[in-house]
Protein backbone atom coordinates (compact mmCIF):
# COMPACT_ATOMS: atom_id res chain seq x y z
CA UNK A 1 0.00 0.00 0.00
CA UNK A 2 1.79 2.84 -0.73
CA UNK A 3 -0.01 5.02 2.28
CA UNK A 4 2.34 3.12 4.19
CA UNK A 5 5.45 3.98 2.98
CA UNK A 6 6.96 7.49 3.74
CA UNK A 7 9.49 7.74 0.62
CA UNK A 8 6.84 6.48 -2.09
CA UNK A 9 4.91 9.58 -0.58
CA UNK A 10 7.84 11.55 -0.44
CA UNK A 11 8.69 10.57 -4.25
CA UNK A 12 5.56 11.33 -5.09
CA UNK A 13 5.41 14.56 -3.71
CA UNK A 14 8.62 16.07 -5.50
CA UNK A 15 6.73 14.71 -8.91
CA UNK A 16 3.69 16.91 -7.82
CA UNK A 17 5.96 19.95 -7.08
CA UNK A 18 7.88 19.13 -10.57
CA UNK A 19 4.44 19.50 -12.06
CA UNK A 20 3.50 22.52 -10.38
CA UNK A 21 1.16 20.87 -7.96
CA UNK A 22 1.09 22.60 -4.52
CA UNK A 23 -1.68 21.31 -3.07
CA UNK A 24 -1.34 16.89 -4.14
CA UNK A 25 2.57 17.82 -2.88
CA UNK A 26 1.43 19.32 0.72
CA UNK A 27 -0.46 16.04 0.95
CA UNK A 28 2.12 14.27 0.44
CA UNK A 29 4.70 15.87 2.25
CA UNK A 30 1.92 15.91 5.26
CA UNK A 31 1.99 12.06 5.11
CA UNK A 32 5.40 11.26 4.52
CA UNK A 33 6.53 13.71 7.45
CA UNK A 34 3.96 12.24 9.43
CA UNK A 35 5.09 8.78 9.17
CA UNK A 36 8.99 9.43 9.15
CA UNK A 37 10.09 12.72 10.62
CA UNK A 38 13.24 13.22 8.23
CA UNK A 39 14.37 16.36 8.16
CA UNK A 40 14.14 16.60 4.26
CA UNK A 41 10.88 15.45 4.28
CA UNK A 42 9.70 18.52 7.08
CA UNK A 43 11.90 20.79 4.82
CA UNK A 44 9.37 20.12 1.47
CA UNK A 45 6.58 19.97 3.92
CA UNK A 46 7.51 23.70 5.41
CA UNK A 47 7.97 24.68 1.63
CA UNK A 48 4.44 23.58 0.97
CA UNK A 49 3.00 25.17 4.13
CA UNK A 50 4.60 28.49 3.14
CA UNK A 51 3.08 28.10 -0.51
CA UNK A 52 -0.17 27.00 0.26
CA UNK A 53 -0.97 28.38 3.53
CA UNK A 54 0.77 31.02 3.87
CA UNK A 55 2.27 30.03 7.24
CA UNK A 56 5.73 31.64 6.60
CA UNK A 57 6.62 31.44 10.24
CA UNK A 58 5.88 28.64 10.84
CA UNK A 59 7.82 27.08 7.78
CA UNK A 60 10.92 28.54 8.37
CA UNK A 61 10.63 27.45 12.14
CA UNK A 62 10.02 24.12 10.78
CA UNK A 63 13.18 24.50 8.12
CA UNK A 64 15.27 25.75 11.04
CA UNK A 65 14.54 22.61 13.40
CA UNK A 66 15.59 20.48 10.11
CA UNK A 67 18.59 22.26 10.03
CA UNK A 68 19.69 21.92 13.09
CA UNK A 69 18.61 17.80 12.79
CA UNK A 70 20.93 17.58 9.49
CA UNK A 71 23.09 20.47 9.10
CA UNK A 72 24.67 19.60 6.02
CA UNK A 73 21.93 18.33 3.91
CA UNK A 74 22.40 21.36 1.55
CA UNK A 75 18.35 20.80 -0.26
CA UNK A 76 16.99 22.20 3.49
CA UNK A 77 19.36 25.05 2.67
CA UNK A 78 17.37 25.36 -0.69
CA UNK A 79 13.93 25.07 0.90
CA UNK A 80 14.53 27.53 3.36
CA UNK A 81 15.86 30.09 1.01
CA UNK A 82 13.25 29.61 -1.14
CA UNK A 83 10.24 30.34 1.95
CA UNK A 84 12.23 33.75 2.57
CA UNK A 85 11.94 34.69 -1.15
CA UNK A 86 7.92 33.99 -1.00
CA UNK A 87 8.07 36.44 1.99
CA UNK A 88 9.99 38.92 0.11
CA UNK A 89 13.20 38.45 1.82
CA UNK A 90 15.75 38.12 0.06
CA UNK A 91 18.57 39.07 1.85
CA UNK A 92 17.62 36.38 4.04
CA UNK A 93 17.20 34.08 1.35
CA UNK A 94 20.81 34.96 -0.22
CA UNK A 95 22.33 34.58 3.47
CA UNK A 96 20.90 30.92 3.51
CA UNK A 97 21.78 30.10 0.16
CA UNK A 98 25.40 31.06 0.60
CA UNK A 99 25.34 29.30 3.88
CA UNK A 100 23.94 26.22 2.16
CA UNK A 101 26.67 26.48 0.07
CA UNK A 102 29.63 26.28 2.29
CA UNK A 103 27.87 22.71 3.40
CA UNK A 104 28.09 21.29 -0.06
CA UNK A 105 27.50 22.22 -4.10
CA UNK A 106 24.18 22.31 -4.61
CA UNK A 107 23.04 23.27 -8.57
CA UNK A 108 19.90 24.72 -7.69
CA UNK A 109 21.35 27.08 -5.21
CA UNK A 110 23.48 27.88 -7.81
CA UNK A 111 20.64 28.82 -10.18
CA UNK A 112 18.43 30.19 -7.16
CA UNK A 113 21.65 32.80 -6.36
CA UNK A 114 22.09 33.71 -10.20
CA UNK A 115 18.22 34.70 -10.03
CA UNK A 116 18.20 36.41 -6.90
CA UNK A 117 21.51 38.46 -7.73
CA UNK A 118 24.62 37.95 -6.00
CA UNK A 119 25.41 41.26 -4.25
CA UNK A 120 28.84 42.27 -2.98
CA UNK A 121 28.71 43.73 0.57
CA UNK A 122 29.14 48.17 -0.23
CA UNK A 123 32.85 49.41 -0.19
CA UNK A 124 32.22 51.61 2.99
CA UNK A 125 30.61 48.84 5.45
CA UNK A 126 29.07 51.23 7.89
CA UNK A 127 27.25 53.51 5.54
CA UNK A 128 24.13 52.09 4.06
CA UNK A 129 23.98 50.60 0.20
CA UNK A 130 22.36 53.67 -0.71
CA UNK A 131 24.75 55.97 0.61
CA UNK A 132 26.16 58.01 -2.85
CA UNK A 133 29.23 57.51 -1.61
CA UNK A 134 28.82 53.75 -1.62
CA UNK A 135 27.02 53.60 -5.29
CA UNK A 136 29.26 55.45 -6.93
CA UNK A 137 32.70 54.26 -4.99
CA UNK A 138 31.54 50.76 -5.93
CA UNK A 139 31.17 51.80 -9.58
CA UNK A 140 34.67 53.49 -9.69
CA UNK A 141 35.75 50.11 -8.16
CA UNK A 142 33.90 47.89 -10.87
CA UNK A 143 34.79 49.57 -13.37
CA UNK A 144 38.43 49.43 -12.89
CA UNK A 145 38.35 45.49 -12.11
CA UNK A 146 39.00 46.13 -8.37
CA UNK A 147 35.59 44.44 -6.99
Amino acid sequence: MIDANPEALFKKGLESLDRNEWTSALACFEKAAGLSNLPLYISYLALCIARERGQAKKAVSLCKDAIEAEPDNTVIYLNLGKIYLMQGKPREAISVFREGLSRGTNDQIVEELKQVGNRRPPPISFLRRENPLNKYLGIILARLGLR
